[in-house]
């Protein structure tokens, strides 16, 4: 597996698959993330606004997680803060799912972060997707907040977060 940098020469539309193909299950149960009907001008946007970081074998898309700076004009004040980066659009496609494929993505997002200066890690996810939820304060998430995305979703998110760096290292 790689993972590196989106470039311009990424297809924008077998992306936009690959999050369709992964939030399916999540439609499936009835809820709505943005991911489960975004347009390819969505998935452009929401790549813009940090750097996407791809997962693929081969030649194939396998995986996303955008890693986003700071973003001083968001509606949620932890994500203005200005040691916290935040995570989004993260999935890997569900035949690649239950090898360690996610935490792989997730890992190279934080040393990312951690490289340009971030302490904390944060994300945001469906109030009612418990299991997403126990993944993440698996991977060192507490819940801090909540914030609401609709009419993009039709569920209350959890915001959560994490330290990134301690004395140069990834960890909780």
């Amino acid at each position: 597996m790689e993972i590196r940098a989106i470039s311009d020469a990424d297809d924008l539309v077998a992306i936009t698959d690959l999050v369709h193909e992964a939030y399916l299950p999540h439609s499936q149960s009835g809820l709505r993330y943005w991911g489960t009907h975004q347009t390819v001008d969505d998935t452009a946007k929401r790549i813009r606004s940090g750097t996407a970081l791809l997962m693929l074998d081969e030649d194939q898309y396998v995986g996303i997680v955008i890693v986003r700076p700071p973003q001083p004009a968001s509606a949620v004040p932890l994500y203005r803060q200005p040691n916290v980066w935040s995570i989004s659009q993260f999935c890997v496609s569900p035949k690649y799912k239950g090898r360690g494929n996610g935490r792989k993505l997730h890992e190279k997002a934080l040393s990312f972060a951690a490289s340009a200066g971030a302490e904390f890690m944060a994300l945001d996810t469906a109030k009612p997707a418990k299991g997403l939820i126990a993944m993440y304060q698996n991977w060192g998430y507490s819940v801090v907040g909540s914030c609401d995305w609709r009419p993009h979703t039709n569920y209350e998110s959890v915001l959560m977060k994490r330290a990134i760096s301690i004395r140069g290292r990834v960890g909780p």
